[in-house]
């Protein structure tokens, strides 16, 4: 145990969640018998176990314990109505009692692929898969096939999936002042991706043109988030997105646009928010209505390589591809989530921005929340984070402190990313809003003697 888990603050936050959470403890005892480190999702592990959740309603969760919790998490952004929506789940009942999948393409996959292409105008034409990853892997495999290259340009701290080809630079480089240095996300992918992947900083529009300089003629395609999601919640500075627009054009280069988490905060993603128009879009999460889902397409001489009938066509396959309960769930989900609503919950955020901020005010921390729209994060540094390396160096700055807040959270009744990210759903009103605001101050409170003790340079002097 380091000396800044020794803090008598940590112990007694620790504490606390221990003994009203027992009944998970166990759980989780249990579960690394079989699963290792107990838990088959790396996202969804906290020290020291995580909560167990058993049930959820609406905006609420209730974990093994019975402890009830505002469900902040939304199982990381992709429970756009929450728990049990009513048209979702009856469009579920209906389509099991038909078939669960039938092996075939069906009337409800073209409506839900409809739908998207209606909403998203650079969707000409769309395929389905069965998750982010997949996404994000296929539309890249498709960018290479049509335009005969290899390399690709993604962000440093741009997170995009477990594929291998994006496994680079996931957390950003923090340690050299030469600009990012591509290094492997971890052990198990070839060193081979780094020759195929060049990493650059969000936000520097300069740096793209230097790579596509020096070798445009390999570049297949530059992929980024709009925001940078789990790499920091990153906004882009103005003119930056329509900036990457111009040079993918001149360079003949395809831009793919990862709005797997962001498609949510606009009616037809960020895209439509910002008034760029991708060559191809990876999309998920809200789409499948709660069930495993992922999606990608773009423009129609691209997307017509899947085409069966074209002799080199590209075989993309998966038994469970555009199956009928998630496209049932997914066709129903996105029906309820109009123009209307989509403003409605980026409304709650922003107060939940304003709210969070001005809770870290009055507490004379300097950091604030940011969004935009209803995934809302905190930057450790009072300053506009611009690049993942900012937030990555704010956030290791401040050591245990997102953790200790997130835990001092669940204690309050507050479930959400361990990262304090918070996801605002369609149930939620001002009221579950500013229930937040109310905890997480009190949860400053809690946590301001380990401030003042181990991250002194977090207050306002």
């Amino acid at each position: 145990m380091t000396a800044h888990e020794q803090h008598a603050v940590v112990r007694e936050i620790i504490g606390r969640f221990e003994e009203r959470t027992q009944g998970s403890r166990e759980s989780d005892n249990r579960a690394k018998q079989v699963l290792p480190g107990g838990d088959t999702r790396s996202s969804t592990y906290f020290a020291p176990y995580p909560a167990y959740m058993e049930r959820g309603s609406g905006c609420r969760v209730y974990d093994f314990d019975e402890n009830e919790y505002l469900d902040f998490l939304n199982n990381y952004t992709s429970l756009i109505h929450g728990h049990t929506h009513q048209p979702t789940i009856e469009a579920i009942e209906e389509q099991i009692r038909r078939g669960t999948v039938l092996g075939s393409v069906s009337n409800i996959t073209v409506q839900l692929a409809e739908l998207l292409c209606q909403r998203v105008p650079s969707l000409e034409l769309i395929r389905f898969c069965n998750s982010g990853t997949e996404a994000t892997m296929l539309a890249i495999r498709a960018a290479r096939a049509f335009t005969g290259r290899d390399k690709i340009i993604k962000m440093d701290g741009g997170y995009h999936g477990s594929h291998d080809t994006v496994q680079v630079n996931i957390q950003p480089d923090i340690t050299s002042d030469d600009g990012p240095q591509p290094r492997l996300a971890g052990r198990g992918v070839p060193a081979s991706v780094l020759d195929e992947t060049i990493v650059v900083p969000f936000n520097d529009v300069e740096a793209i043109e230097d790579a596509l300089k020096a070798q445009g003629d390999t570049i297949a395609a530059i992929i980024l988030e709009p925001v940078i999601g789990s790499g920091g919640g990153v906004e882009p500075l103005p003119g930056y997105l329509q900036g990457i627009r111009q040079l993918a054009d001149d360079y003949g280069t395809l831009l793919i646009f990862d709005e797997v988490l962001t498609f949510r905060l606009g009616y037809g993603g960020l895209q439509g928010h910002y008034d760029v128009r991708p060559d191809l879009t990876a999309i998920g999460k809200i789409i499948g209505g709660g069930l495993p889902v992922g999606a990608f397409g773009g423009r129609r001489d691209i997307m017509a390589a899947f085409n069966p009938l074209d002799p080199k066509t590209l075989v993309h396959s998966g038994t469970f591809n555009g199956n009928n309960i998630t496209m049932a769930a997914g066709l129903a989900t996105m029906r309820a989530f109009g123009d209307t609503e989509v403003a409605r919950i980026n409304h709650l955020g922003d107060r939940l921005i304003n709210g969070l901020s001005q809770a870290l005010s009055a507490n004379g921390i300097q950091a604030h929340a940011s969004g935009p729209g209803s995934v809302v994060r905190i930057q450790w540094q009072a300053e506009k984070v611009r690049t993942g390396r900012e937030a990555a160096q704010a956030k290791n700055a401040v050591i245990l402190l997102p953790k200790l807040i997130h835990l001092e959270l669940m204690n309050r009744g507050i479930f959400l990313a361990s990262r304090c990210q918070f996801a605002v759903s369609t149930p939620m009103t001002e009221i579950e809003i500013d229930q937040a605001i109310l905890a997480f101050g009190e949860a400053l409170t809690v946590v301001r003697p380990y401030i003042a003790d181990e991250v002194p340079h977090l207050l306002s002097t």
